[in-house]
């Protein structure tokens, strides 16, 4: 009887995983669908190619597990699964792209390092609320360094401080199924 008790428990269990990695999933559509809002680079200068639809989306899912942080611990393994299915993407657009197994290894590890780095960065400016600080790191990252870029002067800060704000008043069940309605 133990046994099948145990039994159950890992299939609920198994389901509850399964079903926070559709929602990551799920989350991630969400995340490029806004990353890919032509407002991004029509008007804010984001470049519309590889580099700079990378590291747009970086930037929306790093604002997206910023959030999902301030809702428990379903939201901290919710972060993890959205993280998880954007560099499975990452992966899988690279191979198809002609990028060979070891390539696509190293170049991935490479990719979800830079990511990491920008999460802290723009989540240290978001946290502390400063646009200076926030437009540094976008100079930085988003536009690589472009001296002529000023995400400030194009509206993008405010255009970033504004998603974090309709994220900040998403309910939590909303998030926790998937659902940004932002955009």
């Amino acid at each position: 009887m133990q046994a099948k008790a145990q039994g159950w428990l890992k299939t609920i269990l198994g389901w509850g995983q399964r079903r926070q990695a559709e929602v990551g999933e799920k989350l991630y559509g969400e995340a490029v669908r806004v990353a890919r809002l032509p407002v991004y680079y029509s008007d804010h200068g984001v470049a519309d190619d590889v580099d700079g639809r990378f590291d747009m989306l970086s930037l929306i899912v790093a604002l997206i597990m910023r959030r999902l942080k301030t809702a428990g611990d379903d939201g901290k393994e919710l972060s993890q699964q959205l993280f998880d299915s954007m560099f499975a993407d990452m992966d899988l657009s690279l191979r198809e792209m002609g990028a060979g197994d070891i390539g696509v290894s190293k170049r991935v590890r490479v990719m979800a390092e830079a990511f990491m780095g920008r999460l802290e960065s723009y989540v240290e400016a978001l946290d502390k609320k400063d646009k200076e600080l926030l437009a540094e790191a976008l100079s930085r990252n988003l536009f690589r360094g472009d001296p002529s870029a000023d995400p400030l002067g194009s509206g993008l800060v405010d255009a970033v401080f504004a998603v974090v704000a309709a994220l900040d008043a998403l309910d939590d069940s909303a998030l926790l199924d998937g659902r940004i309605d932002i955009g």
